[in-house]
């Protein structure tokens, strides 16, 4: 039986493949995960103390708003004007069940099968699955020095059916965030060019330095030409209950509503409890786990800085290391079974972010007590 007409590249997702190899792990050798990047810690009581609240209130399981808790999209906007500066309301934010479903929702609004929408290299895998999936071709942007792509380079790469760019930053899967101004110069091709900015932020939160991570939504007509995806996953440590938002055009976010009803019909009512209770109650616990995840970040790059076992750190940030291996002779998904089979370390190989094997490894340091991260430089010298 044919089951589907649709061949991809990327058959299944490489969290769940990778998945599959702890069982594979010898019992004498505990695992080191450095593969999802997920937090390793749990919300703040704030946040908790909210989902048991929900759960026993007589709105608590029913539906929320197609666009969100119009309290959330409130506070979510305004978040974002005391963070970033310009002009961004409550009628600009539509809260989604996680930034998966905003970049998919987005994407699905603006192009059609036959379009084309551009993603720089390494991409985030389930941007690049999702555009197959819905018949899009994706254009792969490859960045020169420093892994930040230019206007430049996006310009040779601009077709007709090119309805829009996307950039992560912080990156996922490099670590690597955008300088402000190169955002910038991006927003001014895209106005340009009659395309749409998709600017991923995800990890916003785990900018370097703390301030504002571009000055996009000062622009006057930011609105025509700019989209902002977000995530209350990672600073909330909220992943599973899957709430996420787009800063955008009141007229996108309608027709981003359209496909979300869909699909989940709204996202959460209990995870958009908690994204509030956090955003408004929890700013302190938040301002120290992002302290949490810097230090893991430093003892990582200082674990890596020697090269052990050969393994080279390209860049680092907000989760993630993006690492090179010596290994020329072997396939980087041989390797990687490899490091778990005989080392007990799990990472995601490269290859599930580019569409060929350039030796590239995602570590992802996050979800990782600060204290045994130095076991990883032992492990990979010992390969």
């Amino acid at each position: 039986m044919r089951l589907t007409n649709r061949t991809l590249r990327q058959m299944d997702s490489p969290i769940g493949a990778n998945n599959h190899l702890i069982d594979r792990i010898p019992a004498a050798t505990p695992l080191l995960n450095l593969s999802q990047g997920a937090p390793g810690f749990p919300p703040a009581p704030e946040v908790s103390d909210r989902l048991v609240e929900v759960a026993s209130e007589e709105d608590g399981a029913r539906y929320a708003p197609l666009f969100g808790l119009p309290e959330l999209r409130e506070a979510f906007a305004a978040e974002i004007r005391s963070v970033y500066g310009g002009d961004v309301s409550a009628d600009d934010v539509c809260i989604t069940s996680g930034c998966n479903q905003a970049f998919c929702m987005v994407t699905s609004a603006l192009a059609e099968p036959g379009d084309a929408v551009m993603l720089t290299l390494p991409y985030y895998f389930n941007h690049d699955m999702w555009l197959g999936l819905d018949g899009v071709a994706a254009q792969h942007l490859v960045p020169g020095d420093g892994l930040e792509p230019t206007v430049a380079e996006a310009d040779a790469l601009l077709t007709p059916q090119t309805r829009a760019l996307v950039l992560v930053t912080p990156g996922n899967p490099t670590g690597h965030t955008m300088a402000g101004d190169r955002l910038e110069a991006f927003a001014e091709f895209a106005a340009d060019r009659g395309i749409v900015l998709i600017v991923d932020e995800t990890y916003r939160s785990f900018v370097p330095g703390g301030g504002a991570p571009h000055a996009l939504f000062e622009r006057p007509e930011w609105r025509e030409h700019v989209v902002s995806l977000h995530s209350f996953s990672k600073d909330l440590a909220i992943p599973g209950h899957r709430v996420g938002g787009v800063v955008g055009h009141p007229d996108l976010l309608r027709e981003v509503a359209k496909l979300i009803d869909c699909v989940t019909i709204c996202a959460p009512r209990v995870g958009q409890e908690a994204a509030l209770a956090g955003l408004t109650r929890a700013h302190e616990w938040r301002t120290s786990k992002v302290a949490e995840i810097a230090a893991k970040q430093e003892r990582f790059e200082a674990v890596m800085a020697d090269r052990p076992g050969g393994f080279e750190l390209l860049s680092a940030g907000a989760y993630y290391g993006w690492v090179r291996h010596p290994f020329a002779e072997e396939s980087t998904d041989q390797l990687v079974q490899r490091m778990v089979l005989e080392q007990g370390v799990l990472v995601i190989p490269g290859t599930a972010f580019m569409p060929t094997d350039e030796r590239l490894l995602r570590f992802s340091f996050a979800n990782v007590e600060v204290d045994r991260i130095d076991e990883l430089g032992v492990r990979l010298r010992a390969l």
